[in-house]
């Protein structure tokens, strides 16, 4: 017989618009460019771009789940559109602090990429439309990367509540691979600020 009493863990019930992503009950965490600036490869595009203007790069809902075992957080991304120099607006990127927990996201509206790598160095780009989702495994870093000149993409992620964000490794390393702009169409190529 079981004698564990029962717990009541009160429902969390949150707004988002499905083509937005924006909350009208949520603040949102938001990374201008003066935050951004050292994650792009063209310093000299970053330095000018940011003495012109601090632009909104990229801002996410945290809908507000505990964050612990056997808890799904969950929230919305809006990646704007824009470069500094040819490289597109990105999100920082993360991997996690339980490196073996793996996340999902799916496509509001927009058109963009999902940049992955491991530390083993395996690297995929996956494309983002809307309607799709997206897996990216564990063990695997992970940034959104906007590549449309005039909407913002819009993603809803979910993730293992205890999964927590390691951005300290992104902020030191880099990602291999960059996303670019060549002759009209995105890129990927080696990034020559990558640490490793």
């Amino acid at each position: 017989m079981n004698t564990t009493p029962a717990t009541t863990v009160e429902a969390v019930v949150t707004d988002f618009n499905v083509v937005t992503g924006l909350s009208n009950s949520k603040a949102p965490l938001q990374r201008r460019l003066s935050a951004m600036a050292e994650m792009y490869a063209d310093q000299e595009a970053a330095a000018a771009q940011l003495a012109k203007e601090d632009v909104l790069v990229y801002e996410f809902f945290d809908m507000g789940v505990p964050s612990t075992s056997g808890d799904v957080a969950y929230g919305t991304s809006i990646t704007y559109p824009g470069k500094v120099g040819d490289e597109y607006h990105m999100t920082k990127g993360h991997f996690h602090e339980v490196l073996d927990t793996a996340e999902i996201y799916y496509c509001l509206s927009g058109r963009g990429y999902m940049l992955m790598e491991n530390p083993e160095g395996d690297w995929q780009a996956a494309e983002f439309t809307p309607g799709q989702a997206v897996y990216v495994p564990r063990r695997y870093a992970h940034r959104s990367i906007n590549v449309s000149d005039t909407e913002p993409l819009v993603t809803f992620f979910a993730f293992p509540g205890h999964a927590g964000h390691d951005y300290g490794t992104i902020e030191t390393k880099g990602f291999r691979k960059l996303c670019v702009e060549s002759d009209g169409k995105p890129e990927f190529t080696d990034n020559p600020r990558w640490q490793a």
